[in-house]
């Protein structure tokens, strides 16, 4: 407990953090807040308080996984909250920077995702069992940042908007051809589908996705319009009116940004429109916490703004809108985690108990990393002429109310 303690006495100050170590004696750090819920937890050995110290991230999800670091006062995700409160990034503290070189020298390699490791990195979190999906997502399995008018909007309702909002942006045009690149469980290709009568293509590299992507495109009676195919992005060929890539990039690989924007270019007609949805990072270029990067998504990062706007000059392609979505996926997450502790019993039922920590010390941090940390999402419009789009977003506004009251009719005939 040495080390830690160091560590936490120089890095707790908001917030009552109490550690019991594997003897039982009692360690307290932090001081009282108004806003931050007291946390307490144990030790069952030094080995885990140790590892805590050398490196918290990794540390503290194997040691919550494992089982050899247990919550007594709160959850993980309280305990998750407090730390990274007291790290946050647009706060000076000289231990988020050492925590930060730790990270940056474990993604240097991690970051490189040639085409047959994506599909490897791909599998490892897309192609687990359906059931733990349909647990937590809303019900059009989106697995990716909602979009809230409202905090207290609805999970399904904000994953709606979303669609909406993102269909109205690449301005669509009954019988045009899109691409969907990373498409996910098809949901966002049957939706532009379904409002603006296009024609979709989606690729993925999870075999598991695909499935259901191509069953569910069959039982809508669309399969002639809307496709599926399993393919890495860099091998497509032809053009398209519009390209979409909804919680994708975050795959491509820092190397790869310049291939990824070449790609779009050659894969855009002339007079196209492209829209990247994506996890960006407000505080500059970072790196992937090494757990994350271990147990959930290997070869991911979220970049910075100033490491994808190069990529987009060089591949000669206009960015004509960028808009950043500061809250919305940490009430996303949020709701995300609600689901799945309510969901306990059916998860370790899938899986085990293990898995069930690992899962929700993930969504602990990802929630953190939108309170806390410097992490946002970006959409990005582009295009290949200056003059495709209207010179004035007002078509946003319009468009998209008109999506979101059609999707509705639709729905409610359906139902």
């Amino acid at each position: 407990m040495f080390l830690l303690s160091r560590l936490f006495n120089k890095m707790i100050r908001d917030g009552e953090l109490t550690i019991v170590d594997h003897r039982g004696k009692v360690h307290r750090f932090g001081s009282p807040s108004s806003t931050i819920r007291p946390v307490r937890f144990r030790f069952t050995d030094a080995a885990t308080a140790r590892a805590v110290a050398l490196g918290p991230a990794i540390g503290a999800g194997e040691g919550y996984m494992n089982g050899t670091l247990i919550m007594e006062d709160g959850d993980i995700k309280d305990l998750v909250h407090l730390v990274t409160y007291n790290v946050r990034w647009d706060r000076d503290n000289p231990v988020r920077l050492g925590l930060w070189r730790q990270a940056a020298i474990a993604a240097k390699l991690d970051q490189i995702n040639f085409s047959r490791r994506s599909k490897r990195n791909v599998a490892h979190h897309y192609d687990l069992s359906d059931r733990l999906y349909d647990l937590f997502l809303d019900a059009d399995r989106q697995y990716s940042c909602a979009y809230y008018e409202h905090a207290d909007d609805t999970l399904e309702l904000a994953q709606a908007h979303k669609k909406a909002h993102i269909a109205a942006k690449l301005d669509l045009r009954a019988g045009q051809r899109v691409l969907d690149i990373g498409c996910g469980w098809g949901g966002m290709a049957l939706y532009l589908h379904r409002v603006a009568g296009v024609d979709v293509t989606g690729v993925t590299l999870s075999e598991e996705q695909l499935k259901v992507a191509r069953r569910r495109a069959e039982e809508a009676g669309v399969a002639d319009h809307v496709r599926f195919e399993l393919i890495d992005y860099r091998a497509l060929t032809g053009q398209f009116d519009r390209i979409v890539s909804v919680g994708m990039f975050e795959h491509v690989g820092l190397p790869h940004y310049r291939q990824f924007f070449d790609k779009v270019h050659s894969l855009l007609t002339p007079h196209g429109v492209a829209l990247i949805h994506t996890i960006a990072r407000a505080d500059g270029p970072g790196a992937t916490d090494p757990w994350t990067a271990k147990y959930i998504f290997p070869g991911g990062y979220a970049p910075a703004l100033s490491q994808i706007t190069p990529a987009v000059e060089r591949a000669w392609l206009w960015i004509t809108d960028i808009e950043v979505l500061r809250l919305h996926y940490a009430l996303t997450i949020e709701e995300w985690y609600r689901r799945a502790v309510a969901a306990e019993d059916k998860i370790v039922a899938l899986y085990d108990a293990r898995f069930f920590r690992m899962w929700q010390f993930y969504l602990s941090a990802a929630i953190a990393a939108f309170r806390n940390d410097g992490h946002m999402n970006v959409q990005i419009q582009l295009t290949r002429k200056r003059d495709v789009l209207p010179i004035t977003r007002d078509y946003v506004a319009a468009t998209e109310m008109r999506y979101r009251a059609l999707d509705e009719q639709l729905e409610r005939k359906r139902a």
